[in-house]
C-alpha cells in the first residue's frame, strides 16, 4: 500500500501575488519621490526599481525549488520594507546630494545573494545544531575584531563597532547576533531538561544551580563588554535581551528573567557610574529640551529635530518629498523612522509597524510549527532580534528610551544590518518550510514490524533464556 501524505499546499502562487503588491508599494514610493522632484522615471528610478524586482523574483524562484512550503508572507513583507527604505534614502540623497541609495541598492543585491546562498547551502536548519560551540567561538571573534588596532578596527561617532574591509567598513556585530542565536538555541535545546529539573525552589520560583548559569553569565559579560569597550548601548541591549527571550521560551521560568534583570541592573548601574559616554547619553535623553544639552556637542539636537519632524507630519504626513527630513542628522540611517513619520504621517508609521508585527508573528508561527526544539528556539530568537531592534530604534526616536546606534531592519542605510537581516529571513524561511511541509503517514514499513508468520517456536528461540538468579 502506498504511503498516505498529509495535504499541504506550497502557496508560492500566493507569495507571487503578494510580491506584486509589495513591489508596487516600494517602486511606487520611489516613483512618487521622482514626481515631486521633477525627476520621474529617470535612470535612478529604472535602475533601483528594476534591480529590486529582479532580486526578489530570483529569491522567489529559488524558494519554489529549495523551500516550496516556506511561509508565503515573509518575503513580500521584507520586500516592501526594503523598497520603502530605498525610496526614502533616494529622497534624502536628492536633498543632500549624496549617493547612499546606490550603495544601499548594491548592499541589497549582496544581502539577497547571501540569503539565496543560505537556502542552497543549508538543506535542513537542524544541521546548525552541530555547530553550537563553534558559533560561540565565531561570535567572540566577531565581537573582538573592532577592538583590534588600526587599520582593522575603526571608531566612528564614538562607537568602536566597525572594521575596515578595504572597500569600506563592516559591522561584525550584526553577524554575531545570528551566531549567538545559534549557540543559545543549541545549548538550551540540549540542556533544557537539566536546567528545568535541577535547582533550588524558593516559594513559587525555582532557581537554577550555579553551574547551570554559564550561558547567562556569557551573555551578560558579552553585553557589558560591548557597552564598555565598543560603547554601543543598542547592541548591548540586543545581545542580552536575545538570551533572556530564548531562556524564557526554553524554560518558561520567571526566575531566569528575575536573575537576568538583576544582572542587567547591576551591570548598567556600575557602567553608568564609571563611564562618561553613558552618562552623557542618559543626560541627553532626560534633558533633551534643555538649551545647553540641545546645543552641546553630542547633545540632543538629533532627537529633538526628529521629534519636530514627527510632529509636523501629523496624521497623514506632508507627502513624500514635501517635508524637510534632511534637517535631521543621519536621517537615512539612525533616524529614518523620523523621516518616514514626517512624510507619511502617523498612518504611514502604523502601517510600517504593522508590517514588522506581521513579520515577527510569522517567525513565531514557524517556531510553533516546527517539531524540533532547536528549530523552535532558533526561530524565536531570530524573530525576537527583529522585534527588539524595532522597539529599541522606534523607542529611541520617540524618546521613550535613550537613542542608540541600531538601525531599522531592512530600511536604514547600512550594509551590515541589511546583510544580517536577509540571512535571518532565509533561516526563518527554512524553518517555516520544515514546519509546513507534509509528513508521510500510513502503514509502517515491513522492516519495522515483527513478522506475523513467524512460528511460536521461532519466537521463543529469539528470546533470551533466563539465567540463574533472574526474577
Amino acid at each position: 500500500m502506498s504511503d498516505l501524505v498529509t495535504v499541504a499546499k506550497p502557496r508560492r502562487n500566493i507569495e507571487a501575488l503578494l510580491l506584486l503588491v509589495a513591489l508596487l508599494v516600494g517602486v511606487g514610493a520611489n516613483m512618487i519621490v521622482g514626481l515631486d522632484e521633477d525627476r520621474a522615471f529617470d535612470s535612478d528610478f529604472w535602475v533601483q526599481g528594476g534591480t529590486l524586482m529582479a532580486l526578489v523574483i530570483v529569491f522567489h524562484l529559488v524558494l519554489r525549488f529549495r523551500a516550496k512550503y516556506a511561509d508565503p508572507v515573509i518575503l513580500p513583507i521584507v520586500t516592501a520594507l526594503n523598497g520603502i527604505g530605498l525610496a526614502m534614502i533616494h529622497r534624502l540623497d536628492i536633498a543632500n546630494g549624496d549617493d547612499a541609495a546606490d550603495r544601499q541598492l548594491l548592499w541589497s543585491a549582496v544581502a539577497v545573494a547571501a540569503g539565496i546562498a543560505v537556502l542552497f547551502i543549508i538543506k535542513d536548519h537542524r544541521i546548525l545544531r552541530r555547530y553550537t560551540y563553534i558559533s560561540l567561538i565565531v561570535s567572540a571573534v566577531l565581537l573582538l575584531l573592532p577592538l583590534m588596532p588600526a587599520p582593522l578596527g575603526r571608531e566612528i561617532n564614538g562607537a568602536r563597532i566597525w572594521i575596515n574591509v578595504g572597500i569600506g567598513t563592516f559591522q561584525p556585530g550584526e553577524i554575531a547576533k545570528i551566531t549567538l542565536a545559534i549557540f543559545f538555541a543549541g545549548y538550551l535545546s540540549t540542556n533544557r531538561d537539566l536546567i528545568l529539573l535541577a535547582g533550588r525552589k524558593v516559594g513559587p520560583l525555582q532557581f537554577p544551580r550555579m553551574q547551570d548559569m554559564g550561558p547567562m553569565l556569557v551573555a551578560w559579560i558579552v553585553s557589558i563588554g560591548v557597552l564598555v569597550f565598543q560603547r554601543d548601548l543598542g547592541s548591548s541591549i540586543l545581545f542580552f535581551g536575545l538570551f533572556m527571550a530564548m531562556i524564557y521560551v526554553a524554560t518558561s521560568r520567571v526566575s531566569w528573567v528575575l536573575i537576568g534583570v538583576g544582572l542587567l541592573a547591576a551591570g548598567g548601574f556600575a557602567a553608568l557610574q564609571l563611564f562618561n559616554h553613558l552618562q552623557l547619553r542618559i543626560h541627553g535623553w532626560l534633558n533633551a529640551f534643555d538649551p545647553e544639552v540641545y546645543n552641546g556637542i553630542g547633545g540632543s539636537y538629533q532627537v529633538v529635530q526628529g521629534l519636530f519632524g514627527l510632529a509636523s507630519g501629523g496624521l497623514a504626513g506632508t507627502g513624500l518629498g514635501q517635508g524637510r527630513p534632511d534637517l535631521v542628522t543621519f536621517a537615512n540611517s539612525d533616524m529614518i523612522i523620523a523621516a518616514l513619520g514626517e512624510e507619511l504621517g502617523l498612518i504611514g508609521i502604523f502601517a510600517i509597524v504593522l508590517m514588522y508585527v506581521l513579520l515577527v508573528s510569522r517567525g513565531f508561527r514557524a517556531a510553533l510549527g516546527t517539531k524540533d526544539g532547536f528549530g523552535k528556539l532558533l526561530a524565536c530568537g531570530l524573530s525576537f532580534i527583529i522585534a527588539l531592534q524595532c522597539f529599541v530604534v522606534i523607542g529611541g526616536v520617540t524618546r521613550l528610551i535613550p537613542l542608540t546606534g541600531l538601525t531599522t531592519p531592512f530600511m536604514s542605510a547600512g550594509g551590515s544590518s541589511l546583510l544580517a537581516n536577509w540571512i535571518i529571513v532565509a533561516l526563518l524561511l527554512l524553518i517555516s518550510n520544515a514546519a509546513r511541509r507534509p509528513t508521510p503517514t500510513g502503514p509502517l514499513a515491513t522492516d519495522m514490524v515483527p513478522a506475523m508468520s513467524e512460528s511460536p517456536g521461532a519466537s521463543a528461540r529469539t528470546r533470551r533464556s533466563p539465567k540463574e538468579g533472574d526474577e
